[in-house]
């Protein structure tokens, strides 16, 4: 993403950039780790880059969205690995002012009371369940 960000972000000059990352570099550690992963450390590192980009380029706003969930139980692997990516993405929403949607927040709020009704076709990637659910949470959190 990090090599394509100025032809398919910055080149636009956008008045706002709407940013969902995480998941993936979380979930390719489950499924294939004998890929070359994505750890915390540089997750947080190549964000920060792209990050610090967009104010450097652009006057545009950032909203942040935190990586939503892998699998579908609270304490499953997938989402104990995935809360250090959480939090970098909360870190980084405060050192850029950017508006942070709390998507992890609101899934794991769905899944404590009502996780009979999946939101995901496989742990990862959403059904029309799970996209309302960041729909109404960014909306929500968008709506001043």
């Amino acid at each position: 993403m990090a090599d394509r960000w100025e032809k398919d972000v910055l080149d636009y000059n956008p008045d706002w950039v709407c940013i969902s990352i995480g998941i993936n570099d979380v979930w390719r550690q489950l499924d294939s780790p004998d890929m070359e992963q994505i750890y915390p450390d540089r997750f947080e590192r190549v964000y920060d880059y792209i990050l610090g980009q967009v104010k450097e380029k652009t006057k545009a706003s950032i909203i942040l969205m935190e990586p939503t969930i892998i699998e579908e139980t609270i304490q499953s692997e997938g989402n104990r690995r995935l809360e250090p990516y959480v939090e970098a993405t909360q870190r980084l929403a405060k050192l850029y002012d950017a508006i942070l949607i709390p998507t992890n927040k609101a899934f794991h709020a769905y899944l404590e009371v009502e996780s009979n009704v999946p939101l995901t076709t496989d742990g990862v990637h959403m059904n029309s369940k799970g996209d309302m659910l960041m729909a109404s949470t960014w909306i929500k959190t968008i709506s001043f």
